[in-house]
């Protein structure tokens, strides 16, 4: 047995629909600018330009596991004045892999869920400035709140369906999964040539349109259609 000078981190565990057990987090891969009106929204040009990926801490204080039926709460976090939501579609991996070819993607698809990849918006853009990495503005506590999983066993594989967000009941970001400009399947096939994808994996599939600042105070809900939604407020 390994002597550690303390304990290790605890693993983040996300619930999973039907069972009483949790999906281990191993890492957080992030797609950047993956629907074309969001790439508009933040100053790109949507042109189906191979994707980009950056990584969230996979730690139990930067990942917020939200249960069915309950109201998660994150803390408006420091040193920033523009807190955003941004709501994804969630893809968990139960097979590991690497150059994976894209008609065996999906078999390397353990489930899927509803999160978001919570942004202070004023630090990244700061940094993207500055041609810096995103990391303060990406990579904080509690930037990464998830529901429950389903499994694609149970669902199937997703690839259409409404994606929706509202803040204190008003809509404030609605597309659908089929606008994505890079799919599920071919998002891991790409990833799994920069990194060998292992089970505990979590990729975050980019969002659509309608990001904007959130306050203490106000509650997101997030739903995606097929999957448990979640509700998460701001402290």
């Amino acid at each position: 047995m390994t002597n550690f000078i303390f304990a290790p981190q605890a693993i983040a565990g996300l619930p999973i629909v039907g069972s009483d057990s949790q999906f281990p987090v191993r890492r957080i891969y992030c797609v950047g600018r993956n629907y074309a009106a969001h790439a508009r929204e933040m100053g790109f040009d949507p042109d189906r330009e191979p994707p980009f990926f950056f990584c969230k801490p996979n730690d139990d204080q930067s990942v917020v596991p939200v249960s069915p039926g309950v109201t998660a709460t994150v803390p408006y976090p420091a040193q920033t004045s523009n807190y955003h939501h941004e709501i994804e579609l969630v893809v968990a991996i139960g097979k590991g892999g690497k150059d994976i070819a894209l008609a065996d993607a999906a078999s390397h698809i353990f489930g899927y869920g509803v999160g978001l990849d919570m942004t202070r918006r004023d630090l990244q853009m700061r940094m993207r400035e500055q041609g810096r990495p995103w990391e303060i503005g990406k990579a904080f506590d509690y930037s990464a709140p998830i529901g429950a999983l389903t499994p694609i066993a149970v669902s199937g594989e997703i690839s259409t369906g409404a994606i929706v967000l509202e803040v204190d009941g008003k809509i404030v970001q609605t597309s659908d999964l089929t606008h994505l400009i890079w799919s599920v399947n071919e998002v891991i096939a790409n990833l799994s040539t920069l990194f060998e994808l292992q089970p505990g994996d979590i990729i975050m599939t980019g969002t659509p349109e309608g990001v904007g600042a959130v306050t203490s105070g106000q509650t997101m809900d997030a739903r995606i259609d097929g999957l448990t939604p979640i509700t998460v407020a701001v402290q």
